[in-house]
């Protein structure tokens, strides 16, 4: 369900929603025009890269998703649970997740070790942004269950994704941090805590209603492979940024490329 297209000018995580009504996609840092630490898809307007360079990254993502600039819609991040109902383009403050039932509107979440998410039904479409403090506030689990009071569709009609994050492998942090977290996610390695906050998701989103069998998540660790991600960790913060996109289909703007 969730590939890495690596064979465009634009390499990015695609699903294959030909059974879905949606399109989305996790971007990597390749196919892009920025330079520096940035290099080259940086995504990011909250870095120090240049504006014209993320305006024209974005604009080479979306158009590989067959998506329209024009018509983006964008979290502010501020790492808690608050999801944002859109209607139509623009920027919303205070919020981590993006949700809308509009046609064609790119949900768009930016990301650099936190886990962009996905959730889909008939009809709505989310997108959200889980670092650790959003997954311990159950960021997750609310979009799952405002996707489903929205839409009105029993958990089978729920599909929900994962994009690249940093991962069990490389995520060191506290003692104070691990124990917020189910011991499955939490694992000690030389007398250090590791997270790994893809599987605290899947839990949150299973939990909430999300079937193993409709969720997907692309394994891939942005701190292990800096060739392929940014890493605010691994990168001591100066580094670019990822985008989380989906958009409902139902009009001609909406449809997939060809």
């Amino acid at each position: 369900m969730l590939a890495l297209d690596d064979r465009t000018p634009v390499p990015l995580w695609r699903a294959d929603s030909a059974a879905h009504v949606a399109t989305c996609g996790f971007s990597t840092r390749r196919g892009g025009v920025s330079a520096g630490p940035y290099h080259s898809l940086n995504l990011g307007m909250s870095t120090l890269d240049d504006p014209s360079c993320v305006r024209e990254n974005r604009r080479r993502l979306l158009d590989a998703l067959g998506l329209d600039a024009a018509r983006l819609a964008t979290a502010g991040q501020v790492h808690g649970a608050r999801i944002a109902e859109v209607g139509g383009a623009g920027h919303s403050p205070g919020c981590d997740a993006l949700l809308t039932s509009t046609p064609g509107l790119a949900l768009a979440v930016t990301a650099a070790d936190c886990a962009p998410i996905v959730v889909m039904a008939p009809g709505w479409v989310a997108a959200a942004h889980a670092g650790w403090r959003g997954t311990v506030e159950g960021l997750p689990a609310a979009v799952v269950r405002a996707v489903r009071e929205r839409a009105g569709h029993d958990a089978g009609a729920l599909a929900a994704l994962i994009g690249p994050c940093i991962r069990g492998c490389c995520y060191e942090v506290g003692p104070e941090v691990a124990r917020r977290f189910p011991a499955a996610a939490v694992s000690l390695v030389r007398s250090k805590h590791r997270l790994d906050l893809s599987t605290a998701i899947r839990i949150q989103l299973m939990d909430a209603g999300v079937a193993a069998t409709a969720l997907f998540d692309s394994s891939a660790c942005t701190a292990c492979t800096p060739d392929w991600y940014y890493s605010h960790r691994r990168d001591a913060g100066v580094t670019g940024r990822h985008w989380g996109v989906v958009a409902r289909r139902g009009d001609a703007s909406s449809a997939p490329p060809s």
